[in-house]
């Protein structure tokens, strides 16, 4: 895979913003950093701004909570449970509709601070569609495409697990917009390799590697499930070793067509995300870190930057895909 080209030139950073040598393109979008915001783990983009000192001009890039054509309560209690490395989680993709989501909450976004990717949901392969042509008429800099969501009954993980569903996913979204698509993938899955060389076939412009891990957990008191859903999304360090696995894996076909891979789980600091972008990533997800550290991007920007300085990178996406 041909390295996300660096900015040229790098104008000056402001004071404070992600050093200059973590300025580079990614799907033709001016990232500022290659720390991407996962989605539902900061709302629509505002959840986080409403800290003190914390800016989403210390991301590359922040996706949306995952979004269905229609408005959507999800699941019932308990939604979230905290694991030893990590955290369960099983939201059912709750959210206020697409519409809604164009009309009344896009306009609010600066565009100006980071680029913004919806994430499209949906139970039928026409409502992916739908929901992607609606975001195509709208500000929004890419679309990624949950097709790997642990939590719901329908639709998300039983497109994603099979490279044929995903594949038809994929295209009926590419055939209604002319936006990068990135294709969420499934670790919940026998081939992933397979399930991307199709989706890159189906005209996937990119990839988020990898979607949580389905798990649960148990109250052994009451003997009953502790998440109301059973099972959920395992994120968090627990799942870390899993994702760079997955990340490789899928890097091997991805790089022979130029499709560059969002890396993501459990990335808490910057040897994480530096260990995902030698394995192929050429942008780093953080996301349940937030939960315990907002400030996590700027440690992890600074980190990342210090790792190229003492190794003789001049830009961060020169460290893509160096795994010897």
């Amino acid at each position: 895979m041909s390295a996300p080209a660096p900015m040229a030139p790098v104008p000056p950073t402001a004071p404070g913003a992600p050093p200059a040598s973590l300025r580079y393109k990614f799907l033709g979008m001016d990232f500022a950093s290659p720390i991407v915001l996962l989605s539902g783990c900061v709302g629509f983009g505002e959840e986080y701004t409403r800290v003190e000192g914390f800016s989403n001009a210390d991301c590359g890039a922040v996706v949306l909570k995952g979004t269905t054509l229609e408005a959507r309560l999800g699941n019932p209690p308990h939604r979230v449970y905290e694991t030893p490395m990590g955290m369960l989680n099983a939201i059912g993709l709750q959210n206020p509709g697409t519409d809604h989501v164009v009309r009344n909450i896009l306009p609010t976004l600066d565009f100006s601070e980071t680029r913004f990717i919806a994430n499209v949901s949906g139970s039928t392969i026409e409502e992916y569609a739908e929901v992607t042509r609606r975001f195509d008429d709208s500000p929004i800099d890419a679309i990624e495409i949950n097709i790997s969501c642990p939590n719901v009954k329908e639709g998300g993980v039983a497109f994603g697990n099979y490279p044929e569903m995903s594949a038809r996913v994929v295209a009926a979204c590419r055939a209604v917009t002319k936006k990068p698509i990135i294709t969420k993938l499934s670790p919940n899955q026998t081939d992933i390799k397979e399930n991307a060389r199709q989706c890159i076939e189906a005209g996937t412009d990119g990839f988020a590697v990898i979607n949580t891990v389905m798990g649960m957990a148990i109250d052994a008191k009451t003997r009953r499930p502790v998440i109301g859903n059973i099972q959920g999304g395992l994120s968090g360090p627990a799942i870390k070793p899993i994702a760079l696995l997955k990340v490789h894996q899928v890097y091997d076909v991805a790089k022979k067509h130029g499709v560059p891979i969002v890396g993501q789980g459990g990335i808490i600091n910057a040897t994480d995300a530096i260990e995902f972008m030698i394995a192929g990533a050429s942008a780093v997800g953080v996301g349940t870190s937030l939960f315990y550290d907002p400030f996590a991007c700027r440690k992890i920007n600074a980190g990342i930057d210090a790792y190229l300085q003492k190794h003789g990178f001049a830009n961060v996406a020169d460290l893509v895909g160096t795994l010897r």
